[in-house]
């Protein structure tokens, strides 16, 4: 096989990483976090204290101590959000909003897997394990996220059909996708729309270019992991079963469960 050196050096210059974000990758801090606590002279390589977080190190095999304790590492912790709306994916907000780190554990630090929009709701995970997330996150995966949506006027069949088929979005094709009605209640309709790609709100600009008004956007499942009676506001952890599920990208989305209560058709935003 022939020889690539091009391809050689990036993949060594892969495993060089600055020191924040290899503590931002072993799970241990966010990267901004990990800046701060080098900053501080709280962090160790090799017995050398490190006081720029930019300093490149090999990322796997540097002996890192914080606060003079050995930290490889962390266990994977994933947990499970059922995100209220009005709360925005992002650990800070300039603008002061509500942020879906109000509603979780302040520790161990976790990233979202994904994002659902400040209007949307429903399931959003969360991780310390960087690889675990991108392995969801991958396009080429195409794990299956099932929503429930209520939208204004109806779709009648031949509309769902449409809207199921693929049409265009920024001029190109979207990914099939299974889209049913759940039930209707005259003026409004409720749908269960499965996706297998993760375009910029992309249920809600689909809809809309069909002069549809999304009322309520819920995401219910990301592949086997449904979000069963989790509340609005709450969170759970997930089993060892669950979190290989999810990186096995099992992606049986199940039959679709009724919208919850408070949420059935006739209500709006």
């Amino acid at each position: 096989m022939k020889h690539n050196p091009k391809a050689s050096r990036r993949k060594e210059t892969a495993q060089i990483c600055a020191l924040a974000r290899i503590l931002s990758k072993r799970g241990l801090a966010s990267r901004s976090e990990a800046a701060e606590w080098i900053a501080a002279g709280r962090v160790r390589v090799d017995g050398e204290v490190i006081r720029d977080p930019e300093r490149r190190f090999p990322r796997n095999g540097t002996r890192i101590r914080i606060d003079d304790q050995n930290r490889g590492a962390a266990a994977r912790c994933c947990l499970m959000l059922h995100k209220a709306r009005g709360y925005v994916t992002t650990h800070r907000d300039e603008h002061g909003r509500p942020t879906v780190y109000d509603l979780i554990p302040k520790e161990p630090w976790l990233i979202p897997v994904g994002r659902l929009d400040q209007a949307s709701e429903g399931l959003l995970l969360f991780s310390n394990d960087t690889l675990w997330a991108q392995r969801l996150l991958d396009p080429a995966s195409h794990v299956a996220k099932t929503y429930h949506v209520q939208i204004r006027p109806p779709l009648d069949a031949a509309g769902l059909e449409t809207l199921a088929a693929g049409p265009l979005l920024d001029g190109r094709p979207c990914l099939p996708m299974a889209v049913r009605e759940l039930r209707c209640g005259g003026k409004t309709q409720w749908l269960e729309m499965v996706l297998r790609e993760g375009r910029n709100r992309q249920i809600r600009r689909l809809l809309a270019a069909r002069g549809v008004t999304v009322l309520r956007l819920l995401r219910v499942a990301i592949g086997g992991l449904a979000l069963g009676d989790l509340r609005t506001g709450q969170w759970r952890w997930l089993d060892a079963g669950e979190q290989a599920l999810a990186a096995d990208q099992a992606v049986g989305a199940g039959p679709a469960a009724t919208p919850p209560s408070g949420m059935s058709p006739g209500g709006g935003l």
